[in-house]
């Protein structure tokens, strides 16, 4: 009795892994359609039993997308870790063909988030973006809109009642978090401080309230100084909290609503040789994994960015298949607090 063609047969006919047959039969990941034809022919010459499979594939292929994102600092690791999750979420959708263009916005300004916007508009199905609350933003993304494509607000909720969902995390429950935090780890009396990003973050301003709101209720002694704005940089946040603790010999934390808490770490680490001021700051980096282990830094709050892009992915596609119905949605996703023992 003849042996019956396997996978193994397929791909040597193919001249591919048995890895790319198998992902080309079961649709675990895309296989492109030059690739998927070799496949084919290959099946149908060592009479692979599943051939018909690989034809269907290449007869009926899954419908193709193109997804834009706008993210912020290229050169920041949580940025870099953002992208790669944005990645793998596509690549683990196997219903569609999915293609992400991915940019970043150095600057930060309603200008330079417009053009991108705009430009990624002209070729992408749907974009996903956390950009400054403007104006001009509302404009360009009612302008997407009326052209079928939606924007899903990811992590600050931009252009609110016109961009199709927000995502991201609840975060006037986040500066709450922030502010529990402090209050119950800090014994004695004295002056707090908090970072945000810039005026035109709609996020960073909700951080800074549910922080205010919680250290008043605390009723524990603690003053919140004026908010300070660190553009998000370091250099910025490093001289600002140099001035803090030489202003204020009674700071007792400090609040990261933003970027730019490695400033605010090295300044620490300068001024004290052991930790004497409570940090808390937003997601895991290096320099924030060795902040906590040295006792710098007190908590981390972090973003669960693999479940954030895959739900992204899933609003995009769902955005892009069906009509609008004029309703705008919002997912908060449960933060993750990181302390020292959870290391």
């Amino acid at each position: 009795m003849a042996r019956r063609p396997t996978i193994k047969d397929v791909a040597l006919a193919a001249g591919v892994s048995p890895t790319t047959v198998d992902r080309a039969l079961n649709g675990r990941s895309i296989v492109s359609d030059e690739t998927m034809r070799k496949i084919a022919d290959a099946a149908h010459r060592v009479g692979y039993h599943g051939k018909g499979i690989f034809q269907g594939k290449l007869d009926n292929p899954a419908p193709e997308l193109r997804f834009g994102f706008v993210l912020l600092k290229k050169s920041q690791q949580f940025y870099q870790d953002y992208a790669s999750h944005i990645e793998r979420a596509i690549s683990e959708r196997h219903d569609y063909r999915i293609t992400a263009d991915i940019r970043y916005s150095s600057s930060q300004s309603p200008a330079e988030f417009s053009e991108l916007l705009t430009d990624l508009g002209r070729t992408c199905n749907a974009i996903a973006c956390g950009a400054v609350n403007d104006p001009r933003l509302n404009r360009v993304v009612q302008d997407l809109k009326g052209n079928g494509v939606p924007v899903v607000s990811m992590l600050n909720d931009f252009a609110q009642g016109i961009r199709r969902h927000y995502i991201g995390l609840n975060n006037m429950k986040v500066g709450r978090i922030a502010g529990w935090m402090i209050t119950k780890t800090v014994h004695s009396p004295g002056k707090l401080a908090i970072f945000v990003g810039g005026n035109r973050w709609h996020g960073h301003d909700l951080r800074e309230v549910g922080y205010r709101s919680f250290v008043r209720e605390s009723n524990r002694g603690f003053t919140v100084l004026d908010t300070l704005v660190n553009l998000e940089t370091r250099q910025v946040t490093y001289e600002a909290t140099l001035d803090l603790l030489h202003r204020h010999p009674d700071l007792r934390g400090i609040y990261v609503a933003g970027g730019g808490m490695e400033g605010a770490i090295a300044a620490l680490r300068e001024v004290h040789e052991t930790p004497q001021v409570a940090l808390v700051v937003n997601e895991i980096t290096v320099e924030s994994r060795a902040a906590l282990l040295d006792g710098y830094v007190t908590m981390v709050i972090s973003t669960p960015l693999r479940e954030l892009c895959q739900d992204a992915i899933e609003m995009m596609i769902q955005s892009t298949v069906e009509e609008d119905d004029g309703v705008s949605g919002q997912k908060f996703l449960e933060p993750r607090i990181v302390l020292p023992e959870s290391l």
